[in-house]
């Protein structure tokens, strides 16, 4: 007969039964409190994205421009040539990029200070994406909505070949807007683009970008015999400027097909 001692104890195997029971249910009630934190946090996602708090992650234009800064101490490498001395100074800023990238922008102003074009050479490095629209971004530098869609608008003839120009969708419809356009080069990678308001008319502003084409010119190459060839070849091709129209107009919106690098 056992005695009351006897009967009382507890065995290792029953310690370790318990122990582990209770492990399981500690693990258990952590997973269970995981699940429960995380369902909370994908509700308070989705809340916020449709208060539209949240961060647009596909708006990369935006996410590419913190990465360029202003480069002061860089000299200017390309200049347009003034017809006449009246002609308003264009403001000139660079910009660079950590890839190696460099933007020369050269911007005019009209009488009350209001932008009326602008020339930015892109001199691409290693952070050009070319699965991403050459166009993108352009409307915002011309002053429209970065929801304004730009539709092709023919090619003009410059020095440097034809160049494309676009407006925004339905413009034969409004009065007449800015024009924008954009000539990209594959050796040396170079990508030239703008706008200009110039001129009341269509052809006039047609005009005005080929005649500040023609008129861009290298200053300095730097490091780089083939931007100094590209530039030397353009210049055996270049036109003189003609205020009244555009002589240089070679296809119309309509009929505009663009296709390979332009």
């Amino acid at each position: 007969m056992q005695s009351p001692e006897a009967s009382t104890a507890v065995s290792p195997t029953q310690i370790h039964l318990a122990l582990a029971n209770f492990a399981d249910e500690v693990v258990g009630t952590l997973a269970r409190l995981f699940a429960y934190v995380g369902t909370l946090a994908l509700f308070a996602i989705l809340a916020l994205a449709g208060l539209g708090q949240l961060p647009d992650l596909r708006d990369d234009v935006t996410a590419e421009k913190l990465l360029w800064s202003e480069a002061s101490r860089s000299r200017p490498a390309f200049a347009v040539a003034k017809l006449d001395s009246s002609e308003k100074p264009a403001s000139y800023t660079i910009f660079r990029h950590p890839e190696g990238g460099r933007r020369d922008v050269m911007r005019w102003t009209g009488d009350a200070d209001t932008q009326v074009a602008e020339i930015e050479i892109y001199r691409e490095g290693s952070e050009f994406d070319v699965t991403r629209p050459a166009v993108s971004g352009l409307a915002v530098r011309m002053g429209l909505d970065a929801a304004t869609v730009l539709e092709q608008a023919g090619l003009i003839d410059t020095k440097f070949g034809p160049v494309a120009l676009f407006q925004p969708t339905g413009m034969a419809e409004r009065a007449p807007s800015c024009l924008g356009y954009l000539k990209r080069n594959e050796e040396p990678a170079l990508q030239i683009s703008g706008f200009s308001c110039q001129g009341g008319t269509l052809p006039a502003r047609r005009a005005a970008i080929a005649c500040t084409l023609n008129r861009l010119t290298l200053l300095t190459s730097g490091k780089e015999p083939k931007l100094a060839e590209m530039f030397a070849h353009a210049e055996l091709k270049r036109r003189s400027c003609e205020p009244g129209g555009s002589a240089d107009w070679l296809l119309g919106a309509a009929n505009a097909q663009l296709r390979g690098a332009l």
